[in-house]
């Protein structure tokens, strides 16, 4: 199955579970003008919601990629501790350092 595909599986559940909300309101709404208790939701509405979060959920888990593993051990046995604790980002040699020790003139 194509990524696209797997998108348009999001799309179309979020609009399934959007009308399934919105239909919901309007059944609610039916309710209070017919002065009737609530009771439950009907049938067609709660499966729409259930068809519509599953329809998402299949999209999502498959959109977003695979996925690795929960161990950090299987993302570190291949390096060492100096390179797992190195972080070039944080190291700078722009600083006023080179002003605060060099030679008084």
């Amino acid at each position: 199955m194509a990524s696209g595909t797997r998108k348009m599986c999001v799309i179309f559940g979020l609009i399934i579970l959007g009308h399934a909300a919105y239909s919901a309101a309007q059944h609610r709404t039916y309710l209070r003008l017919t002065e009737q208790e609530f009771n439950r939701l009907p049938v067609d509405i709660f499966l729409q919601s259930i068809f519509g979060l599953l329809l998402t959920c299949y999209g999502v888990v498959n959109v977003a990629g695979d996925f690795k593993e929960i161990r950090a051990a299987s993302d570190f046995e291949k390096k060492t501790w100096d390179t797992v604790s190195s972080r070039p980002s944080f190291q700078s040699f722009c600083h006023r350092g080179r002003f605060l020790f060099s030679q008084a003139r």
